[in-house]
C-alpha cells in the first residue's frame, strides 16, 4: 500500500480519537498496524485500544512486541494498562528496577537507560522518566507502601530542569499531580510541604501558579500571610497572561481558588463565612469535589440537618463508590469521621483504631494523632495525652489540647502558656468556635489566683457567646472568691438560668447569699461600733 493512503489512513484514527470515536478508531489503527508493522503504528493501535478501555488487549498487544523493554513509550503505556487492572506489583515490575532517596532523588536506575523510539519525538526522555515516577509513587500508595510513594511523588515533581525548558506543559501537569497526591493524602508536613514548595522550578510566567499552589497546601501560617496569598491571587492585572481585550488577567472568581479559601475559612471556624462561599459556588460547580467536602463540614458544624440530608442523596446517586472507608481507605475524612462518632459514643476502643488506622494511612496529617490525644484526656490518660499532641507546631487546636491536659494536670502556670498560644495563633477576627480556650484560659488564671485577669477573659468568652453554663460559674466564682457577691449572685442566677438543675451553681448561689449576709452583717457590727 502506498505510503500516502497509510498516511491518510493514520489521519483518520487521529480524527476518530479526537471525536472519541474509539471503535473506530481501533479499527483502522489496527489495519495500518498490520500494514506496515511500524512500532510507531504498533503504538497507535495500543494508545486507541487503551482509550476504548480494551487495557488486558492493549497490554498484550504491546507486551507482545519486541520492543517493549526498549522504548519507553511502549513500557509506560504498558504499565498504565496494568495501572487501570489494578495489578500493581506487575505495574512495578513493568517500570523497571530503581531507587530513589527521601528527598526525592531518583539514585539507582537500571533499566532507564533504553531507546524511545519515536521519530517525531526526539530527546522526550526526560518528560516520560518524570511520568514514571509519577506512576510508581501511584501503584506504591495503592500498595499501602506509603513512604516508597512519597519518595516517588517528590521525585516526579523535582523533574530534570530540562524536561521545563523543553517541555513546560507536561512538566507543569506532572508536578501539579503530583503536589496534589501529596497534599490530598497527607504524605508530608506542613514544614515538608512548605520546604517542598520552595524547591519548585518555574518560569518567569508562571509565578502566578507558584502563588497558587501555596494556597493548595495546609494553611497554618499567620492571617497576615494567608490573606496576603490571597490577595495576590485575586489583584486585578496579575500578571498570568498577556494582556489583550479577550483576558480578564484575574482569577478572583476562580472556583478553585475559592474553595482554598473557603478550606481557610472553615480552619479558622469561620463556618457561617465558609457555608456562605460553599453554598454560591456549588450552585456554579454543583460536582466539585473539595468544595463539597468543605461545604458539608460547615453545614455540620452549623447544624444544617436539612442540608446535610440532601447533599447526603445527592452524594449516594452521584458517587456511590467514593467517601467511604471500606470503599476509598485513602479518604482521610471518612477515617476521623469514624473515629469521631465512634468517640461520641464512647467507643474509645473503636474510636482509636480508626485514629490508628488514620495515623497510619496519612502521616503528613496531625488530626488523627490530635483526636488520638483527646481521647486519652478524655479516659484521663494525661501523659500519654500530652505526648500525642506534639506533632504539629502550627495549628492553634493543638496549643489548646495541650493546655487541657496541663490544666488537668494542676500545672496552671503552663496551661495558661499554653492558652494563650492558642489565642496568639488564631485570626484576628476570632469566632465562636474560640469561646472554650478563652474560657480554659480564665480558669487557668482563677486557679492562680489572678482574679482580675480571669475576669476580663470571662468577658471575652461572653462577648462570642452567652449560652455558656461553664463561663458563667466560672465567672461567678471568680467574683466570689473576691468577696463580689452582688456580681457572683447575678452570674449564678444567670448559669442556673441556662441548667436550672445544676448542683455547683445551685449550692454556690446558697453559699453566696449566706456569705452576703454575714458581711453586711459584718459592715453593720462595725458601723454600729463606730457610732
Amino acid at each position: 500500500m502506498r505510503e500516502d493512503v497509510v498516511e491518510k489512513l493514520r489521519g483518520v484514527v487521529r480524527d476518530c480519537v479526537s471525536k472519541h470515536l474509539y471503535s473506530s478508531a481501533i479499527f483502522f489503527a489496527d489495519k495500518v498496524a498490520a500494514f506496515t508493522s511500524d512500532p510507531a503504528d504498533i503504538y497507535m493501535q495500543a494508545q486507541a485500544l487503551f482509550l476504548g478501555r480494551h487495557y488486558r488487549r492493549a497490554f498484550h498487544l504491546l507486551n507482545a512486541s519486541q520492543i517493549v523493554l526498549r522504548d519507553l513509550r511502549f513500557r509506560y503505556l504498558a504499565a498504565k494498562c496494568l495501572e487501570e487492572l489494578k495489578e500493581w506489583d506487575q505495574c512495578l515490575l513493568m517500570l523497571g528496577d530503581a531507587k530513589v532517596d527521601e528527598q526525592g532523588n531518583v539514585l539507582d536506575v537500571k533499566d532507564f537507560n533504553v531507546m524511545y523510539l519515536d521519530k517525531e519525538g526526539e530527546d522526550r526522555e526526560i518528560n516520560i522518566s518524570s511520568a514514571i515516577c509519577f506512576l510508581r509513587g501511584k501503584a506504591y500508595e495503592a500498595l499501602e507502601n506509603r513512604v516508597q510513594a512519597r519518595q516517588w511523588y517528590k521525585a516526579a515533581i523535582k523533574a530534570d530542569p530540562l524536561c521545563y525548558e523543553k517541555y513546560a506543559s507536561i512538566y507543569l501537569t506532572l508536578m501539579f499531580q503530583a503536589l496534589e497526591c501529596l497534599v490530598d493524602n497527607h504524605m508530608l508536613t506542613c514544614k515538608e510541604e512548605t520546604g517542598l514548595l520552595s524547591s519548585l522550578q518555574f518560569g518567569s510566567e508562571d509565578g502566578w501558579l507558584s502563588s497558587f499552589y501555596s494556597c493548595l497546601i495546609k494553611k497554618y501560617e499567620k492571617e497576615n500571610v494567608v490573606e496576603a496569598k490571597f490577595r495576590e491571587l485575586e489583584k486585578e492585572n496579575f500578571d498570568i497572561i498577556p494582556s489583550g481585550p479577550s483576558f480578564t488577567r484575574t482569577l478572583k472568581n476562580n472556583t478553585d481558588l475559592l474553595v482554598c479559601k473557603a478550606e481557610y475559612y472553615h480552619q479558622c471556624g469561620e463556618y457561617q463565612k465558609c457555608f456562605e462561599l460553599t453554598s454560591v459556588l456549588l450552585e456554579r460547580d454543583p460536582f466539585h469535589s473539595k468544595c463539597t467536602l468543605v461545604h458539608l463540614g460547615s453545614a455540620m458544624e452549623l447544624g444544617h440537618s436539612n442540608e446535610l440530608y440532601l447533599l447526603a442523596s445527592s452524594l449516594v446517586k452521584d458517587y456511590p463508590q467514593n467517601k467511604a472507608t471500606n470503599l476509598d481507605g485513602t479518604f482521610p475524612p471518612a477515617w476521623i469521621g469514624v473515629g469521631n462518632a465512634y468517640a461520641a459514643q464512647e467507643e474509645g476502643d473503636q474510636a482509636m483504631s480508626s485514629f490508628r488506622t488514620a495515623a497510619r494511612l496519612f502521616p503528613g496529617c496531625h488530626l488523627p494523632t490530635l483526636y488520638i490525644g483527646m481521647e486519652y484526656t478524655r479516659t484521663h490518660s494525661f501523659k500519654l495525652a500530652e505526648q500525642a499532641e506534639t506533632v504539629c507546631s502550627s495549628d492553634p487546636l493543638v496549643y489548646n489540647e495541650l493546655g487541657v491536659v496541663a490544666y488537668h494536670m494542676k500545672e496552671y502556670e503552663k496551661a495558661e502558656h499554653w492558652f494563650k498560644k492558642t489565642l496568639s495563633h488564631v485570626p484576628s477576627s476570632i469566632s465562636e468556635m474560640w469561646e472554650p480556650t478563652f474560657v480554659n484560659l480564665a480558669h487557668a488564671l482563677r486557679k492562680l489566683k489572678k482574679y482580675n485577669e480571669a475576669i476580663s477573659y470571662y468577658e471575652k468568652a461572653l462577648a462570642l457567646s452567652t449560652r455558656s453554663l461553664s463561663t458563667y460559674a466560672g465567672l461567678a466564682y471568680t467574683y466570689h472568691l473576691q468577696d463580689k457577691f452582688d456580681a457572683a449572685v447575678n452570674c449564678y442566677h444567670k448559669a442556673l438560668w441556662l441548667k436550672p438543675d445544676d448542683q455547683f451553681c445551685t449550692e454556690m448561689l446558697t453559699l453566696a447569699l449566706v456569705d452576703e449576709c454575714h458581711h453586711n452583717s459584718v459592715e453593720l457590727r462595725q458601723s454600729e461600733h463606730v457610732l
